[in-house]
């Protein structure tokens, strides 16, 4: 193939006819055609060259040179020049020039022309990918329409127009099966750029593939006039959707339902008969809840902030419709409000209710030598522990029918005189366990407290102050998806990640590791965790 005997616009057409069938800039096969034809050059010279190829963007014309940089001492003579044979080709050369040789034209043979069309295609290719990629990552979350192309293990290739998009086995919806040249529409989950190219990865069964309907069947939603808050979905059974109305006058609900479940429908038939609660949407966490677990009916909530847990009691007659067939009732709930969720009868909270005034009554009796009736009553008031009767206001205690300040008094003295014990077995107990005089000078811990710190190893100030907040209130983690509580140390004491921290910084003031100034600002950095990599 000879270049120079070729119309000098011939590869101009051919880069302008290749860049519109792949839709990419035309530009960018021009240079490809520039890399692979300067590789030509280069086998017909030598590799060791640096010959490059430029085409004249307006005439077509190619031009070929060799480059070779000026250099105090060359070490290699293919690409590095000495200054001294810099300036007998150009005058003024410096030390870091470029000089350039024009070549000769010259004539490709077989293999020269057959590795440039490779490297033109390979980097054709490459611009493709490029362009793919460009034109759907912006596009996460947007659903999209395809048309079946194969199936390959279970998952479903789908031809979106400029690409090929994967639809995983476990994105499709139960009992769903598709057949080449079938109409589909996915949600886009991600695109990645990966060394075979863009891969689009599509999903039927993400939350927002739902969303994503509904706001194309409900103009409200796409509008902005209704928001859809939150999505849960069991896909293919059952979904639970949560929405709110920034306009009085619109019931989200009925909306999204539309004349005679028309747009609810339309949703329903594209996720192959999945049935969809459309749930008013409320931000207080009892409340929205209340509407998710519906139809079935709530008696009392408990809500729990710091564990984000709820405890639900209802009905016994509605235990099996709150929980739902396999429990989907429920873990839909879950779900879209983002709490767990315990279900109670009310037989059994009574009974719970009845084990823990129980136990209460029996530790007054026991540590306070009080009958029966008296730590009925010290119960029935809330009263839960020895600490809130011994420093509690006396009025509160006078405000007790029966109650005058003599019992009043006397029952402060005896819970002071068993907590004194207590407290006096626990000091003793983490003596034997090898507790240092640092732990026990230091203010915030109780001596049961000190107690059961010793018991799990933490013996001395610099121990307690290398401990993490939750290791001490508690907390939960997430393993495998499910929420696992985590016990802390003090978390019977009924200590909050806040005094944890508290307690903890406090600790690591009063040994140096940081300053009461950067305490304050916030912007210390713990030596605590240094100290915690020391101790592993």
């Amino acid at each position: 193939m000879s270049v120079t005997s070729a119309n000098r616009l011939e590869l101009l057409q051919i880069a302008d006819a290749v860049a519109r069938e792949k839709m990419i800039d035309p530009t960018l096969v021009i240079e490809a055609m520039e890399d692979s034809l300067g590789k030509a050059a280069r086998s017909r010279y030598g590799a060791e060259y640096d010959i490059r190829a430029k085409i004249d963007r307006k005439s077509g014309e190619l031009f070929m040179t060799r480059h070779r940089q000026v250099v105090e001492e060359p070490e290699n003579h293919f690409t590095e020049l000495s200054l001294a044979d810099a300036r007998v080709i150009k005058a003024d050369a410096e030390i870091g020039d470029d000089i350039t040789d024009p070549l000769p034209p010259m004539d490709f043979g077989r293999i020269a022309a057959q590795s440039a069309k490779q490297v033109i295609m390979q980097k054709v290719r490459e611009a493709e990918r490029e362009r793919q990629y460009e034109e759907f990552k912006d596009r996460v979350g947007e659903i999209i329409n395809g048309v079946v192309k194969r199936t390959e293990y279970g998952n479903v290739i789908v031809d979106v127009g400029r690409g090929e998009a994967i639809l995983r086995r476990d994105q499709l919806i139960q009992r769903e099966a598709f057949r080449n040249g079938d109409r589909v529409r996915a949600l886009i989950r991600d695109v990645r750029l990966e060394t075979r190219g863009p891969q689009i990865f599509l999903s039927r069964t993400a939350p927002e593939f739902l969303a994503e309907l509904f706001k194309m069947e409900v103009p409200e939603i796409y509008d902005g006039v209704i928001e859809i808050k939150a999505v849960a979905r069991d896909p293919g059974s059952r979904a639970k959707m949560g929405v709110i109305s920034y306009d009085n006058s619109i019931d989200p609900v009925g909306a999204c339902v539309g004349m005679r479940g028309s747009r609810v429908q339309a949703v329903v038939g594209e996720l192959q008969g999945e049935k969809i609660d459309i749930i008013p949407w409320n931000q207080d966490p009892a409340t929205f809840l209340v509407n998710a677990l519906q139809p079935a009916e709530v008696s009392k909530v408990v809500f729990d902030e710091d564990s984000e847990r709820i405890e639900v009691v209802v009905p016994d007659e509605q235990l099996s419709l709150a929980i739902g067939r396999r429990g989907q009732n429920v873990r839909l709930a879950s779900q879209l409000t983002g709490f767990d969720i315990d279900i109670l009868t009310e037989a059994q909270e009574s009974e719970r209710r009845q084990a823990e005034f129980a136990e209460r009554t029996n530790l007054f009796m026991e540590t306070m030598n009080v009958d029966e009736m008296v730590a009925q009553l010290l119960v029935a008031e809330g009263f839960a522990t020895l600490e809130e009767i011994a420093y509690v206001d006396l009025d509160e205690l006078l405000s007790i029918d029966g109650f005058d300040e003599t019992t009043a008094e006397e029952l402060q003295a005896r819970a002071r005189e068993s907590l004194d014990e207590i407290n006096a077995k626990a000091i003793e107990r983490a003596k034997e366990l090898g507790v240092e005089q640092s732990l026990f000078d230091f203010e915030g811990l109780t001596p049961q407290m000190i107690e059961a710190l010793a018991e799990d190893g933490v013996k001395t100030l610099e121990d307690f102050a290398t401990c993490a907040d939750w290791e001490l209130a508690g907390g939960y983690t997430t393993v495998d998806g499910k929420r696992v509580k985590d016990q802390g140390l003090l978390e019977k004491f009924d200590m909050s990640l806040e005094e944890a921290q508290t307690l903890i910084m406090n600790a690591r003031v009063q040994l140096g590791w940081v300053s009461p100034e950067d305490l304050a600002t916030g912007e210390e950095e713990t030596p605590a965790e240094g100290a915690e990599e020391e101790q592993a």
